[in-house]
């Protein structure tokens, strides 16, 4: 195989500026080598980025459309008028929906029999506001007169022209690249702060966000026309959505003191436990599971709340997370267990499949990989793109066979330093008819290609990737913050990591890399493929796991008394009350026998 393939461990490069403004301010070696691995000539002033705080979150009627979109939500409000709410069937989709329907009904008065909710089925209907979606809003009785989107519609221009045509306002909320020729026109309102004329000094928000500042001046606009009280409750609580939603949207946790801000109070209300959806999903996940963090929310919640859209109809996410009473909680949450369960066996045996299909390609030097399963599930997708770029670090995109006949649809996902969505718009340019539709960001895009043109879509990204990257080798890279001293394997360095989170994309959580002696390993879980570790350094031995450290069915790659050098991150381990500090593996390979 291609030697560029070989896993690195390297040090992360680190801002040597920021790194002594970071100490000068009083934080410890340790933290401000944390932060100076991350952010490089960052835009938030650092206090901003450290001690995060919801007056740094800039007022919505700097976004461009914003003050017209809630001055048309105010007056569908006061004249009693029907309302769609329309959203992807994603996280970032589903939390939008819970924000803009609980203000409307719950903080606005709007009876319920009057607010509809429109979210397309991922298989169906298609990612945005489809032409299925824009059937059925049509077929709505009472139809309504103003529909209100949210982590979509920017690229839609054809389906709301059918919605302004029949008489309908669409306010388009939302946080996705536009395309080259400007916001949609016939859109009553198009609040994205990606839009080149939008004011908005913060163009990472998630979707979510988008939408709760939206309802936020909506709510302004209505105590000023004297449709509700100054005494109107603000839309604060909801912040628990858009943390959830912010993170497993995997927007930017870096160099936004914004989605630091939503995330760190989002979940200091998260842990009030003052929601059945939250509540449910802390007993599911057990006792030691509280509080919970950005990783509970990345990792546990994040993908149930997706594996429903992604094989089924959403709507049972939405019910969850709208849930009234502690049952109806588990009774939906149960739901959405079992997809996620169905989700891990598609995808395991999808990304088998992507892996051994891309070995040509890899062999020949490719820089991009794009795969066509036939077989395969258009719902995984993007998590399958995701294992490609982790195994080979370049990026990947997966397609799979489309509703509509003769196409495929596809998701990618990419690497530092190639912006995916710019490469989809190159490739565009260069073979128009092989991709006629595309949306996304930097780091995740999907795709609709015809059948018969996969051959050029693939010539095209290539040549647009290639543009992008110029000389610049890939292969995988894991980047560590360097080593940690014996005397800092302990759970007090866990806690001054603490003081800096939240983490996510951009701001990824601590990895450090050591040598460590193999006291003890065996193989564990259901699978046999987790690896159980005792690792020796100095006179100390510490307890590590390393999941899917094997293919099931293969032995343990390790031996006693080998010297490994590990990736690894800091960890508590909680049993029964009690906490241990553990390390989590993330890559490993031998050094030596002792």
């Amino acid at each position: 195989m291609n030697n560029l393939l070989h896993k690195r461990i390297t040090p992360r490069p680190r801002h040597a500026g920021l790194y002594r403004e970071a100490l000068d301010a009083g934080l410890t070696e340790l933290q401000a080598r944390i932060l100076a691995g991350r952010l490089s000539s960052p835009k938030a002033p650092l206090d901003a980025l450290i001690k995060p705080s919801l007056r740094y979150i800039d007022h919505p009627e700097l976004l461009c459309d914003g003050a017209r979109a809630a001055e048309r939500i105010a007056r569908a409000v006061a004249a009693g008028e029907h309302i769609g709410v329309l959203t992807d069937y994603d996280v970032d989709g589903i939390t939008s929906h819970v924000i803009i329907l609980r203000t409307l009904t719950e903080l606005f008065g709007v009876p319920e029999y009057k607010v509809h909710s429109l979210i397309g089925h991922r298989i169906h209907d298609g990612y945005g506001i489809s032409l299925p979606l824009v059937e059925r809003t049509l077929a709505l009785e009472p139809r309504p007169s103003l529909v209100i989107s949210a982590d979509c519609g920017s690229s839609d221009e054809l389906r709301l022209a059918l919605l302004k045509e029949a008489g309908i306002d669409v306010v388009v909320t939302d946080h996705h690249a536009l395309p080259i020729d400007g916001p949609p026109p016939s859109a009553y309102a198009v609040v994205n702060p990606s839009r080149s004329d939008c004011g908005y000094p913060d163009a990472t928000i998630a979707g979510c966000m988008v939408s709760w500042l939206v309802m936020s001046l909506t709510r302004s606009v209505l105590i000023k026309n004297g449709t509700l009280t100054a005494k109107t409750p603000k839309l604060s609580p909801w912040l628990s959505y858009v943390a959830l939603g912010t993170v497993a949207d995997c927007v930017s946790l870096g160099d936004s003191a914004i989605n630091r801000a939503v995330v760190t109070l989002g979940l200091t209300l998260i842990n009030r436990m003052d929601e059945p959806c939250w509540r449910a999903m802390a007993e599911r996940l057990g006792a030691d599971s509280t509080p919970f963090d950005a990783e509970t929310l990345a990792f546990q919640m994040g993908p149930r709340i997706n594996a429903r859209s992604r094989l089924d109809d959403p709507y049972a996410a939405l019910h969850f997370m709208l849930a009234r009473s502690d049952a109806q909680a588990r009774r939906y949450l149960e739901v959405l267990d079992q997809d996620n369960q169905s989700r891990k066996v598609i995808e395991a045996d999808m990304a088998e499949t992507a892996k051994a299909r891309v070995q040509p390609r890899l062999a020949e030097g490719a820089r991009v990989l794009a795969v066509y399963l036939e077989e395969g599930h258009p719902g995984v997708q993007g998590i399958v793109a995701s294992r490609l770029v982790q195994a080979y670090g370049r990026p990947a995109f997966v397609l799979t066979p489309a509703a509509a006949p003769g196409m495929l649809t596809g998701s990618g996902r990419s690497v530092e330093g190639v912006h995916l969505r710019d490469a989809l718009q190159r490739a565009h340019e260069l073979a128009p008819e092989a991709l006629p539709r595309f949306g996304g960001h930097s780091g995740a895009a999907g795709i609709g290609v015809p059948h018969d043109q996969l051959d050029a879509f693939m010539a095209a990204l290539e040549h647009a990737i290639d543009e992008q990257l110029g000389e610049r080798e890939l292969y995988p890279l894991i980047y560590t913050d360097g080593e940690l001293s014996s005397q800092q394997l302990e759970l007090a360095t866990l806690s001054e990591l603490d003081a800096l989170a939240p983490f996510g994309r951009e701001f990824e959580a601590p990895l450090f890399e050591g040598d460590f002696f193999i006291d003890q390993a065996r193989l564990v879980g259901s699978e046999g493929n987790h690896l159980m570790l005792d690792l020796a350094t100095g006179l100390r031995t510490l307890r590590a796991i390393w999941f899917r450290a094997v293919t099931p069915g293969e032995p343990v790659p390790f031996a006693l008394g080998d010297e490994i050098r590990c990736a690894y991150k800091l960890s508590r381990n909680r049993w029964r009350g009690r906490e241990s500090l553990q390390l989590m593996i993330e890559h490993a390979e031998a050094v030596g026998p002792r």
